[in-house]
């Protein structure tokens, strides 16, 4: 599957407004919160867009919603290149054709979930992300592994201890995909059966 991202920060990061302010500890979003998001972005989405349910990924400052696009009909015989080209223009089709009205959808989203809206679509084995959020994340390292990231820079693969930092996480993300998913999918489950929780509770 060929995959492309367009860097960026989307417009509206850092305007939480209405949305979830953080105090003391980090806020954490439940399976709950997802399952609503997705559940909202599913009946909002113009059914003239999608042949298949939208991609919708959701942490505590962006949701980012990949619509399915139809596929290309194509000769049998076509290059792949050739295909990821008609792909790749069906994708930009559908991301000049319907700016605005994903403008509107995602000023809803911001108002009612006060969260970032990112867009991307996919197409056969095609998908692009539109502009996306870029969120600093503050942390604390010790010295050896302060001394990673320095490698990282010393060796010409990062600019800065935050640029390298991020190549870590991708290297990580890259490598370990399929236990990261599994890992995900097992945490989401949990918090499905904590949030319906028992009826009653003991009282005192």
């Amino acid at each position: 599957m060929k995959f492309e991202a367009e860097q960026g920060t989307a417009r509206g990061y850092g305007r939480r407004g209405r949305g979830r302010p953080r105090q003391g500890s980090e806020s954490r979003t439940t399976a709950e919160q997802r399952q609503k998001i997705r559940a909202w972005f599913t009946g909002r989405l113009p059914e003239e867009w999608v042949v298949g349910p939208a991609g919708v990924q959701v942490d505590d400052d962006e949701i980012l919603v990949t619509v399915a696009l139809s596929a290309v009909t194509l000769p049998d015989d076509v290059s792949p290149a050739e295909r990821a080209t008609a792909e790749g223009a069906r994708i930009t089709g559908f991301r000049e054709d319907t700016r605005d009205r994903r403008m509107q959808v995602a000023a809803e989203a911001q108002a009612l979930f006060g969260r970032v809206v990112s867009w991307g679509a996919s197409s056969g084995q095609t998908t692009h992300l539109f502009t996306t959020a870029s969120v600093p994340v503050m942390t604390r390292l010790r010295l050896n592994e302060r001394q990673v990231l320095d490698t990282l820079i010393d060796a010409g693969v990062a600019r800065s201890r935050s640029e390298a930092l991020a190549w870590c996480v991708r290297l990580v993300a890259t490598n370990e995909d399929r236990w990261i998913t599994d890992l995900r999918s097992a945490f989401e489950e949990v918090e499905e059966v904590r949030s319906r929780g028992p009826a009653s509770r003991p009282e005192g």
